[in-house]
């Protein structure tokens, strides 16, 4: 059986913390931007984005960015691609790239490229719900909302209400990935 490792309110408290953090390290919105990874880290960007505005009442631009063409395994497996919606220039602004789930830093790496074909912004950031360890790249986020350690055939799966589901985070051993009919996004 999965382990849940947070549900809806402790997602809902973790993404409060992370969004005063971003204020406070930013010394405030200005000039400030979320940009959310394809699925999950989307709509964690826009919680993020509600979350500050009711915090410091900024409306917080939010992007969408597909990474499918810039993985280092395009080779390997065929890409899912979703939607790059990026409706603001990224030159000169704070970038916080935000991902649901922080694992072997190839996707943040493909991340921070996408951005950079886009422009030059004053600084990039990362936030993430979960950091699971096993980097392969020398990445680190800047607000992580809880640090899992997982071993290497553990899964961490994130579903959303965005995606018609309760909220929650499970850690999922081998072979009990999406039991029940759960198809949240996972990571290997």
């Amino acid at each position: 059986m999965p382990k849940k490792l947070l549900d809806s309110k402790e997602i809902d408290r973790t993404l409060t913390r992370i969004s005063h953090e971003i204020i406070e390290r930013n010394k405030g919105t200005e000039d400030l931007c979320l940009v959310g990874i394809q699925r999950g880290g989307v709509h964690l960007a826009e919680r993020l984005a509600k979350k500050i505005k009711g915090t410091d009442g900024a409306d917080i631009p939010v992007g969408s960015l597909d990474i499918s063409f810039y993985r280092d395994d395009i080779r390997i497996r065929q890409p899912a691609v979703s939607r790059t919606d990026m409706p603001f220039d990224v030159e000169g602004r704070k970038v916080v790239i935000v991902d649901d789930v922080f694992f072997t830093g190839r996707s943040i790496r493909a991340a921070m490229d996408a951005i950079m074909d886009m422009g030059r912004p004053a600084l990039v950031q990362l936030a993430v719900l979960v950091d699971r360890g096993h980097r392969e790249l020398p990445i680190r986020a800047d607000y992580v909302g809880k640090n899992i350690p997982t071993s290497g055939g553990e899964r961490v799966e994130v579903m959303l209400a965005e995606d018609g589901h309760e909220d929650g985070i499970f850690l999922v051993s081998p072979g009990e990935l999406n039991e029940g009919g759960r198809q949240g996004r996972e990571h290997a």
